[in-house]
C-alpha cells in the first residue's frame, strides 16, 4: 500500500518496529483504496529535522522543521486521473519525538496519528477552517480508535489551561 523510506536511523533506534507502525497506520486509511497493479499508493519518508526544515522552507516559506509535510500527487491538467498514487508524506524525527514527549504519549502512537493525518491530506481532507478541521479530526479519531490509540486531540485539550 505504501513505500516506506527510512532516511533517519533515529526512527529505528527509537522504535524497532517503526515499519510495522507506519504500515498499520497506513492500512487503516487505505483499506478501501487499492492500486490494481500492486504499486504503492503513497510514499512515507521518515526524515530528520534538517531535511524537513529545508522542505518546509522551500515549499511553504517556513524556515523551521514541522512534524509532517504532505505533498499530493497532481494529475496532469486535462487528462483523466487513472493513477491512484496519492503522493508523499515526510515526517521529522526530532519534532515528532519532542511532541510525543510533551504530550505524554508513546512515539508509536504519535507516529500513527501523523501518518494517518498526512494520508488524509493526500486524500483531500484539510483543516483550514473549523468545519474542515472537525471532519478531519473526527476521521482521525475513528481510525486511531480502530488501532487502539486514544484520541490525540483530547490529550492536547487536557493540557490547555
Amino acid at each position: 500500500m505504501i513505500e516506506l523510506q527510512l532516511e533517519d536511523p533515529a526512527w529505528r533506534e527509537a522504535m524497532a518496529d517503526v515499519e510495522a507502525v507506519v504500515a498499520r497506520a497506513a492500512a487503516a486509511v487505505l483499506t478501501d483504496t487499492a492500486a490494481s497493479d500492486g504499486e504503492p499508493l503513497a510514499t512515507v519518508l521518515l526524515e530528520d529535522d534538517d531535511a524537513v526544515r529545508a522542505l518546509n522552507a522551500r515549499f511553504r516559506d517556513r524556515d523551521a522543521p514541522t512534524n509532517v509535510l504532505s505533498f499530493p500527487a497532481n494529475a496532469v491538467p486535462g487528462t483523466p486521473d487513472a493513477d491512484p498514487y496519492l503522493g508523499d508524506i515526510i515526517l521529522a524525527f526530532g519534532v515528532c519525538r519532542r511532541e510525543a514527549d510533551e504530550q505524554g504519549k508513546p512515539l508509536a502512537h504519535h507516529l500513527s496519528h501523523l501518518v494517518i493525518h498526512g494520508l488524509l491530506h493526500l486524500m483531500g481532507h484539510d483543516h483550514q477552517d473549523d468545519a474542515e478541521a472537525e471532519v478531519m479530526e473526527a476521521r482521525e479519531r475513528t481510525l486511531l480508535a480502530g488501532l487502539g490509540i486514544e484520541d490525540p486531540y483530547r490529550a492536547i485539550l487536557d493540557r490547555d489551561p
